[in-house]
C-alpha cells in the first residue's frame, strides 16, 4: 500500500505542473473520462442540479468543476495543500467548497451527499477499502459512488503497447516536464499493481455497495466503477 507521507510529499512537489502533465501524458483524454464520470452520475440520479456532491482526492479540482457546471453543490477534499492552492484560482466564482482532509477519515457527516466521486485517487490511499467504506458512509441512501481509475487493457496487443508507453516512455516524459522522476515512476508502478476491474467491483460489494458495476474506457486504459448505497442501508459495510 502507498505510504501516505510519501504520497502527500510527491503530489505537493508536482502540483504546479499537474494539469499540464495530465494533458500531455494522456493526450487530453483524461478530461473526456472526467466528463463521462459526471454524465454517468447525472444519469444515475436523473440529473445533478441541486444535488450534493463530494469530490474525494480532488487534486486541482477538474472533476469538481465538472460537477459544478451541471448545477451540483460541490465540496472537494484533498490532503495535499499545494493541490488545493492550485485548485482555488481555477474555481474562482464557482461557489465550490474546498477542504483539506484525509480520504480515510472524510470530514463529512454520515449520509450527507448524493454523490461521492474520486478520479485517479483511490490507488493513492493507504487502504482503498477504508476509502470506499468512507465514501459509502457519507452517501445518503440511494446515493452513488463513482471511481475513475487507470486499468490494464484486456486486449493483449493493446496491453503490450500500453505497458511499453506506461513503463518506458511516460516516466521519462513525466520526469522531463515535472523535474521529478520518482513521481512518474510511482504512477506506472501503482497501475501495474492495481486490482482488475472485476476485483475492484467485488471490493465495492464487500464494503456494502449494491449494483456495483464498471465500464472500460478507451480500450480498457481506464475503468469507471459505479456503486449505490442501499436505499435502506446504514452506510456501514461489513466489518465497520
Amino acid at each position: 500500500m502507498p505510504n501516505p507521507v510519501e504520497v502527500q510529499s510527491m503530489f505537493g512537489r508536482i502540483a504546479r505542473r499537474y494539469d499540464l502533465l495530465n494533458r500531455v501524458l494522456s493526450g487530453g483524454i483524461d478530461q473526456r473520462w472526467r466528463r463521462r464520470t459526471v454524465r454517468t452520475a447525472a444519469r444515475e440520479l436523473g440529473g445533478l442540479r441541486d444535488r450534493d456532491v463530494l469530490d474525494v482526492c480532488c487534486g486541482t479540482g477538474d472533476l469538481a468543476l465538472g460537477f459544478r457546471a451541471e448545477g451540483a453543490r460541490v465540496a472537494a477534499v484533498d490532503f495535499t495543500h499545494n493541490m488545493l492552492r492550485h485548485a482555488l484560482p481555477k474555481s474562482s466564482g464557482t461557489q465550490l467548497v474546498y477542504a483539506r482532509g484525509d480520504a480515510l477519515r472524510l470530514p463529512l457527516a454520515d449520509a450527507s451527499v448524493d454523490v461521492a466521486a474520486v478520479a485517479f485517487g483511490l490507488r493513492n490511499l493507504g487502504d482503498r477499502r477504508v476509502g470506499l467504506a468512507e465514501m459509502l458512509r457519507v452517501l445518503r441512501p440511494g446515493g452513488v459512488a463513482l471511481v475513475l481509475e487507470f486499468s490494464l487493457p484486456p486486449n493483449r496487443l493493446v496491453r503490450a503497447f500500453y505497458g511499453f508507453y506506461f513503463t518506458r516512455i511516460l516516466p521519462h516524459l513525466g520526469a522531463l516536464l515535472s523535474g521529478d522522476a520518482p513521481a512518474y515512476r510511482y504512477l506506472p508502478n501503482t497501475v501495474l499493481e492495481w486490482p482488475s476491474p472485476e476485483e475492484l467491483r467485488r471490493e465495492f460489494e464487500a464494503v456494502g455497495f449494491e449494483a456495483a458495476r464498471y465500464e472500460l474506457l478507451s480500450l480498457g486504459i481506464a475503468a469507471l466503477h459505479v456503486g449505490r448505497r442501499p436505499a435502506g442501508g446504514s452506510g456501514k459495510g461489513p466489518g465497520r
